[in-house]
């Protein structure tokens, strides 16, 4: 009597544990399922990069361009020598889908210049960062790597200047003489003093964001070497300029506007060149 009294009530506990288990299946289903367009939490997975190609760095710029960046190619009387100067030197990758390079050095009767193109495809490998927002994020490190300065009122609503021989400091830190000082003076001023629009800063009009910086280095009577850099970012690729300059004559200043110019109109090439 026993034994039959006891076998109904396990059958009665093994129904209910099997029941139990089989609606909290369904419920899992339920969700797991879940109609996206029925209110779930499903959510679109974000679109890739607009590029999917580098372009060739070595090749990407032309013999003209180069020929203004950096004036000692075309002073080579050698052909052979001068058309390896213009072929540069790749830079070392270990995957030319997502990073390239190639740079250029070259020694003129005034100065040495060194030349630098870098083009980098970010790749987002998070499902919720698209490879864009990964770029964004990756630049604004690199740009707040350089430090900019911030602008001010005065500096935000000053003109822009123009090659006129006026008075104050040379927007390029060279040393050119007004009418009342001597040069010499004038390359002091410069070197200390810049203008507001050739001071490292925000670019407008060059990919989606971009930054230039302008460093000066060496003092006194040392040869001042300044590196100017161009970076811009459109799309999921970042895009670096570096020009380096470095003069022969001790106490030369580089010509600041005149590299930022360079540098600027080679960005802007550059930036015509990605493919799709």
């Amino acid at each position: 009597m026993q034994r039959k009294a006891y076998v109904p009530g396990a059958a009665a506990l093994l129904a209910a544990l099997l029941a139990g288990c089989t609606g909290g299946s369904a419920g899992s289903g339920s969700t797991d399922d879940a109609n996206p367009g029925d209110g779930g939490t499903a959510t679109a997975a974000p679109q890739p990069g607009k590029y999917r190609t580098l372009p060739e760095p070595c090749g990407v710029v032309g013999h003209g361009t180069l020929d203004s960046l950096l004036p000692g190619i075309p002073q080579l009387a050698d052909d052979e020598l001068r058309d390896t100067a213009y072929e540069g030197e790749a830079t070392l990758t270990y995957d030319t889908d997502r990073k390239v390079g190639c740079r250029w050095k070259i020694q003129s009767a005034q100065a040495t210049d060194h030349l630098l193109v870098d083009f980098e495809r970010v790749v987002s490998y998070d499902n919720s960062v698209s490879d864009d927002t990964q770029a964004q994020q990756v630049f604004a490190v690199r740009q707040d790597a350089a430090h900019l300065p911030e602008p001010t009122a005065s500096e935000s609503a000053s003109p822009s200047p123009t090659g006129s021989a006026a008075s104050g400091p040379s927007p390029n830190g060279s040393a050119s003489a007004s009418a009342t000082g001597s040069p010499s003076a004038s390359a002091s001023a410069s070197a200390s003093v810049t203008p507001a629009d050739l001071r490292p800063r925000i670019l407008g009009g060059l990919g989606d964001e971009a930054f230039l910086d302008d460093a000066l280095a060496g003092s006194g009577s040392t040869a001042r070497q300044r590196t100017v850099t161009v970076a811009f970012r459109t799309s999921n690729v970042i895009v670096t300029v570096e020009y380096v300059e470095q003069p022969v004559t001790a106490g030369t200043v580089p010509d600041s506007k005149e590299m930022q110019d360079r540098a600027r109109k080679l960005a802007v090439q550059l930036a015509g060149k990605l493919g799709v």
